[in-house]
């Protein structure tokens, strides 16, 4: 298996112990699209208690990847991402990510 399935795999993982469903077609295409920083540990994990790492989050992915720039849409898909996942210590960007885009109905961005 490859780093890339590796993380793959690691992040559907994590999606199913929230009770979420992966399309694992969709993970993969989120997985891609952040290039080698999903290989690195800092950076391939978001903290929901940081707020500088939220505000990232919505800067660098939601508006500038995504193109998403209502703040009331943006605000409640965060809480509802970071909620699915306060059980879980290290929230892994790519399984936080899908959270996000299905939230936000984004899949196309992806297809």
């Amino acid at each position: 298996m490859s780093k890339f399935d590796d993380v793959v795999a690691k992040a559907a993982e994590q999606l199913a112990k929230v009770g979420v469903k992966a399309d694992d077609a969709l993970v993969r295409a989120i997985a891609k699209s952040q290039g080698p920083s999903i290989y690195l540990r800092d950076a391939s994990l978001v903290s929901c208690g940081d707020d500088a790492e939220l505000k990232r989050v919505e800067d660098n992915f939601l508006v500038k990847k995504l193109g998403v720039t209502d703040k009331a849409a943006i605000k409640k898909a965060l809480d509802s991402a970071c909620a699915k996942f306060k059980d879980v210590r290290q929230k892994m960007r790519v399984a936080f990510y899908y959270v996000l885009v299905k939230e936000l109905k984004k899949e196309s961005f992806f297809s």
